[in-house]
């Protein structure tokens, strides 16, 4: 009788267990449309700025890191550091030759977070190269050096000591451990495609190096033979490649002094490079409405010239100038590939109606020859020396404090700011997007210098609650809008000035900020 009910008990178990075992299914199913294996950018209501590339940099995006490299420092034995002769470099920006007693260096992985072990050094030319602090040549051969490098101290150097006039040194490629073989094939590293993969878009502002671009004309572009992409920014076809192979969509800047051939060259090979399901948003320059950046003066100079009203509020003239180069722009693109583009008039989200309706769109008629609106409407923490949000008052609050003021003010301000420009955009039936997004608690004017007050700004940037305070802020965005968010930013150091990335290294897999976009990003889908 005891071994009956011990067989009974044992096959209710096993149905019950088999019973959870389907609900288990049933709910994973459930969720499979919403993780990674099924997800896909078209999915995605959120796209990504990247961080701009600089030595500095701690995203790592490149397997060669050389891509990441400082403008070439010239050197002198005897001489103040950086004081050296001016140096001779060739159309690619590689040293032709050295004087005597002199050598050119360039600082690499300054930023850390970099994998530690054997870098493959390559170059073609004759000469001899050296390395820094943080490093020991484990082997040398000619063109091809490997070299133990501990970014995490830091980084290192890289020195041509001397240079064959007649062939001098070139091609410097320095190969992150494990790439040697692949780095031709994929120049990205993979941790950087995974981190981004299922994001809708790439905005490539400062990829593209925007804010204050000297480049004119088309051959002021970078070019994938150019020594670095820290002097004019990464090429299209670097660009292209990286959407390509993520499925996202490109989001490209112009030049705010680009000339026309510049920009219909641009489209031309956006055209040739681009997958024809991608989309192409495009915006002139970015923010030209920020008195901080030179493309704001520039609109404002031309719409003095160009005799644009009112005269005596040269601001406003800028607004305009702004929509009239925009249609020029979107013009040009349009005879390219007018059906992947997506024509993109950006603008303050706190600036209100007025200027977004009646200075920026309604010029010219500029609504009738674009596609979306885009704002950037973050919530904000601007603590100045003075005011009510004073550096001295805000300093002395808590983490949760500041957590707390965000939460009943900054976000409610964002809100009001997306209504308003929706507003707008649904006046003119445009899309309602971002061009950047999320927190900005930073110190302004002087407050910057306040170490209490940064340690305090970090601090909630690193806190639980602050990817509560995402969510709400997002979920804010999808009930107004639901369109294309492009968070800022992607990856970068925490500072005096600002905690703009959702990590803040390569090394890092989770944030409260990271962790939060994400799961929204798959629970959140587009339908």
């Amino acid at each position: 009788m005891k071994k009956t009910n011990f067989n009974y008990c044992r096959i209710i178990s096993g149905l019950c267990c088999f019973v959870l075992f389907l609900t288990a299914v049933r709910d994973c199913s459930l969720f499979a449309a919403e993780t990674p294996a099924r997800f896909s950018p078209q999915n995605s209501r959120l796209g990504i700025n990247l961080a701009g590339p600089a030595d500095w940099n701690t995203e790592h995006p490149f397997v060669d890191v050389f891509r990441l490299s400082r403008k070439w420092i010239s050197q002198k034995k005897g001489m103040q550091w950086g004081k050296g002769p001016g140096l001779v470099r060739d159309e690619n920006g590689w040293i032709k030759s050295l004087e005597p007693d002199c050598w050119a260096e360039t600082p690499i992985l300054t930023g850390g977070y970099a994998p530690v072990g054997d870098y493959v050094c390559l170059y073609d030319g004759e000469g001899e190269i050296e390395f820094g602090a943080n490093s020991k040549i484990v082997s040398r051969s000619p063109g091809r050096i490997v070299v133990n490098i501990n970014p995490v101290k830091n980084g290192t150097f890289l020195r041509v000591i001397k240079t064959n006039p007649n062939n001098y040194i070139k091609n410097i490629r320095v190969i992150m451990p494990g790439f040697e073989a692949t780095y031709k094939t994929n120049p990205f590293n993979p941790e950087f495609l995974k981190r981004w993969k299922n994001f809708n878009t790439i905005r490539f502002m400062d990829w593209m190096l925007t804010n204050g671009s000297e480049q004119k004309s088309w051959k002021d572009r970078p070019t994938t033979n150019y020594c670095n992409y820290t002097e004019y920014g990464v090429p299209i076809e670097v660009m292209a490649d990286l959407c390509n192979r993520l499925g996202a969509d490109a989001w490209f800047c112009i030049p705010h002094l680009a000339d026309d051939d510049y920009i219909q060259q641009f489209a031309i090979l956006v055209k040739k490079l681009l997958k024809p399901e991608l989309k192409v948003y495009i915006e002139y320059s970015n923010e030209v409405w920020n008195s901080g950046f030179k493309q704001n003066h520039y609109a404002q100079q031309k719409a003095k010239e160009l005799q644009i009203p009112p005269l005596e509020r040269p601001w406003e003239g800028a607004g305009k100038f702004y929509a009239k180069r925009s249609v020029e722009i979107f013009k040009i693109w349009e005879e390219a590939l007018k059906k992947q583009l997506v024509r993109v008039i950006a603008w303050q989200a706190a600036s209100g109606e007025y200027w977004t309706d009646k200075i920026v769109l309604s010029y010219n008629d500029a609504y009738k020859n674009c596609d979306a609106l885009a704002i950037a409407p973050y919530f904000t923490m601007n603590v100045s020396p003075k005011g009510k949000l004073n550096a001295d008052t805000v300093s002395g609050w808590t983490v949760e404090q500041v957590l707390e003021y965000a939460r009943t003010n900054s976000i409610p301000e964002a809100v009001g700011w997306m209504k308003t420009q929706k507003k707008v955009a649904d006046k003119y039936g445009l899309r309602l997007i971002c061009y950047e997004a999320g927190q900005h608690f930073v110190g302004v004017g002087g407050a910057e210098n306040n170490e209490a007050l940064t340690k305090l700004l970090i601090s909630a940037n690193n806190h639980p609650k602050m990817g509560e305070l995402y969510k709400i802020y997002l979920d804010s965005w999808r009930e107004i809008s639901g369109d294309l968010m492009c968070i800022f930013s992607s990856v970068g150091t925490y500072s005096k000035w600002g905690s703009w990335g959702l990590l803040e290294n390569a090394m890092q897999t989770s944030s409260p900020k990271y962790d939060a976009v994400i799961k929204w990003m798959y629970e959140n889908p587009r339908r």
